[in-house]
């Protein structure tokens, strides 16, 4: 018998965390913006419905927000990551062969045993605990492959009648399903596929199907014809439980205030080398050498520049003062004075596991006391907080990211916790 799967897919997550801790934002237009108040990462149905865009600037969008009365809030990721892991955790109450593909989303393994009926009460059953154990609302889409899933989680989104679960399982919808999805909408389906395959006339999910193998291995090789097999219901992609290991680490930011001086530029960058530094000793990875990169503001009409440097490590390193110091070479390669900086980060590539990195013979003593400060600097801010412990690479962080619409982390800092007031 042929396995089912569920596609769990949080609705409009970034704006459904927000709504959670507070009630006022039901059926209000809400918009999320990136790092820095940037640009628009999410928005509500009520904001979609005026007209505003994923991706727009947020000051192209500073009229509309007044006259209609948007909300408007910093992005939350403390708060995200977390309701995530309740929501990933709520789900593994229904089976352990949970994949986390993404912050909000999941695939499940089903029982391959059930009928129409029962797998549509199954989806109703995981949307209403995941909504009464997180607050958050979901849909979900299932069928016999990951790929058909994912198409039936995005026809459930757009059906009301389907009351946010469809299932395509051994249905006679399936066909439907296809004709009403856009080929380019097919999980997999990149632009350039897309636009190969528009020339060829196959604008539907269905068409697509119905491809011949020979033709589209030859124009998407056999990935496009995985995902054709996908589509005529053989199941080609099995659940992933553990992740494939990163190839790199990136952290970078969108500075609050123009950056004009190097030495306010080696802050910033020393700051974000720690914080991938932390990420890489947690994903137990080690790099060989790390990308260091820069950018003018190319919103605004003065003089533009963007640069980048790669830096090769003599040995492997996770040691954060080594890192730093790595990263200082690369930025005074690149940096170059009178323009104003609006952008900089890091990324510690070429990883490996630590358990498979070569070190300097000579250098192993060193290493054993240095990944023992690591990991004692790592235990003391993971226990009392971020920052806790830092390098003394400069503390004014003038440049430091804009959030000047973020909600409380009301459930990752002691701080910020949700207070009820109620009269007695």
């Amino acid at each position: 018998m042929s396995p089912v799967f569920a596609l769990v897919d949080c609705n409009n997550f970034y704006v459904s965390c927000e709504r959670v801790f507070c009630a006022r934002l039901l059926k209000r237009a809400i918009v999320v913006l990136s790092n820095n108040d940037g640009c628009v990462i999410a928005r509500s149905e009520e904001a979609k419905q005026l007209g505003i865009g994923m991706g727009t600037p947020a000051f192209h969008i500073t009229r509309l927000i007044e006259t209609k009365e948007v909300e408007v809030f910093s992005s939350n990721y403390a708060l995200y990551g977390d309701m995530s892991a309740r929501v990933m955790e709520t789900l593994r109450e229904f089976t352990p062969e949970v994949e986390i593909y993404s912050i909000d989303e999941a695939f499940l393994h089903l029982p391959e045993d059930l009928s129409n009926e029962e797998y549509v009460n199954l989806g109703q059953e995981i949307r209403a605990k995941v909504r009464k154990w997180t607050g958050i609302p979901v849909t979900v889409g299932i069928a016999e492959t990951k790929t058909l899933a994912k198409l039936a989680a995005r026809v459930a989104k757009k059906s009301e009648r389907a009351a946010g679960v469809v299932n395509l399982a051994r249905s006679p919808h399936v066909e439907r399903a296809l004709q009403m999805t856009n080929a380019e909408d097919v999980w997999g389906i990149g632009r350039q596929h897309a636009r190969m395959l528009k020339g060829a006339n196959i604008t539907t999910a269905l068409a697509l199907r119905d491809a011949p193998d020979k033709w589209i291995r030859r124009r998407m090789s056999v990935v496009g014809l995985r995902t054709v097999f996908e589509l005529r219901g053989t199941s080609c992609l099995p659940l992933e439980f553990c992740p494939p290991p990163k190839k790199s680490i990136t952290v970078s930011r969108s500075f609050g205030r123009h950056v004009e001086t190097l030495a306010d530029m080696r802050e910033a960058v020393s700051h974000f080398t720690a914080r991938a530094a932390e990420k890489l000793r947690r994903a137990e990875l080690i790099p060989q050498a790390l990308v260091v990169f820069l950018s003018t503001n190319k919103w605004n009409d003065a003089p533009q520049y963007a640069s980048s440097a790669v830096v090769h490590l003599p040995v492997a390193t996770d040691y954060t003062p080594e890192l730093i110091r790595a990263a200082h070479r690369g930025i005074e390669r690149i940096y170059v004075e009178g323009y104003t900086y609006k952008k900089a980060g890091v990324v510690l590539v070429d990883l490996v596991p630590v358990a498979t990195a070569q070190c300097n013979f000579f250098d192993i003593p060193d290493t054993e006391r240095a990944r023992s400060l690591m990991g004692a600097i790592d235990k003391v801010n993971a226990q009392f907080g971020r920052g806790t412990l830092r390098f003394a690479a400069g503390f004014k962080q003038g440049w430091k990211t804009r959030a000047e619409h973020r909600q409380p982390r009301y459930t990752t800092h002691w701080g910020e916790l949700l207070t009820l007031n109620a009269a007695i």
